[in-house]
Formats: structure tokens, sequence, C-alpha cells
């Protein structure tokens, strides 16, 4: 296996660490991503909410996640590319789930890196479409493409139902801000003409 490269490894360790100190700190009143009308809203957790995770399986999977996808993107694109699409990625996601909870009146915090994950999973689809990847759940070996369409429309539907708790549509928001980020650098609408580069 090639080495994990330098921005994809710090992210993970970050977390990481970030998760051990959660159990003996609080960080979620400060650095979790409340809603508008909650009071505790600061700009700072459009990020910062990133860095959270509320379990050990949601750390893992996420993690899980950013070494599969993003250890090839970044290799791809290098570190600043990279680091700009994870941002595009995670203040996308997190604009879509103040939209949401502003909508719905929710009060519950949002935290993980899953809005940034789901925008690197799209890059992945529309950059390797026909790369086979077997995924944990279901373990289908699958076209990239095919699994992107796929996760994206049972996060959909969850997120119409709006019963499993989780912020299915921070994972399509930020699925939509890589979407926007990848025609950004090809000069595309909704951007106007530019060379690609």
């Amino acid at each position: 296996m090639p080495p994990i490269p330098p921005l994809t490894q710090a992210l993970m360790l970050i977390c990481t660490a970030v998760f051990c100190v959660e159990q003996f700190i609080r960080l979620d009143i400060l650095f979790a991503l409340w809603p508008l009308q909650s009071g505790l809203f600061w700009p700072w957790q459009l990020v910062s909410y990133g860095f959270l995770h509320g379990s050990m399986l949601h750390l893992f999977f996420n993690m899980l996640g950013l070494w599969m996808f993003g250890s090839e993107l970044e290799r791809l694109w290098g570190r600043t590319r990279y680091a700009q699409f994870l941002l595009a990625s995670l203040l996308a996601a997190a604009l879509t789930q103040l939209l949401i909870t502003w909508m719905t009146g929710s009060n519950v915090p949002t935290v993980g890196a899953s809005g940034a994950l789901f925008g690197l999973l799209l890059a992945f689809g529309m950059l390797f479409p026909n790369r086979t990847i077997m995924p944990l759940f279901p373990p289908i070996p699958m076209k990239a493409r095919t699994f992107v369409i796929v996760f994206g429309v049972i996060e959909l539907l969850f997120g119409l139902s709006g019963r499993s708790g989780v912020a299915h549509f921070a994972h399509l928001g930020g699925m939509l801000g890589g979407f926007l980020m990848i025609r950004f650098w090809r000069g595309q609408a909704p951007f106007g003409s530019r060379r690609q580069r």
C-alpha cells in the first residue's frame, strides 16, 4: 500500500486526537455546529464541527472513507487543491444543515466529517467512474459511479423520512459542494466558461 499522503494523514490524526480529548472535556458546546436559532451558534463552527465525532463507530467510518477516497485524491490534486475541495464540501454541508435545522426548528447540533467525506466520494465517482470498489455495506463490488448514485439516493430517502437522527441533508450538501468545486475548476456552468485546468 502506498503511504497515506500528508494532509490526509494529518486530518486522520487530528480527528482521532480530538475524539480522545472529547472523552474528558466537552467540546460540543463551542465547536459542534449548532442551529442558528439555538443561541449557541458561532461562525467558526462551520469548520470546527467536522473535527468532532459522536462515537467511535462514527469516527472509524469517516476516517476509513478519508483514507480510501481522500488519499488518492490528494495524490492526484496535490495538497492545496485537495484542502480547497475539502473545505468547500465541509462548508456546503454546514450551510445545508443550518438551512434544514432552521426550516424544521431543530435545536440539535451536528458533528462529524461526513459532509466532507461525501464530497470526496462524489469526486472519486466523477474522476474514476469505472473503478471497481468493494464497500463494507453492502459487500458487493460495484463501479464507483454506481456506488455514488446508490449512496446519494439512500441519503435522500433517509433524509426525507426524517427518522434516523443522522444529518443526511448535510451529506447531500457536501456532495453538492464538491460537485460545484469541480465545476468551478473546470470552468463549467454556473461559473462561466474558461480554460480547463
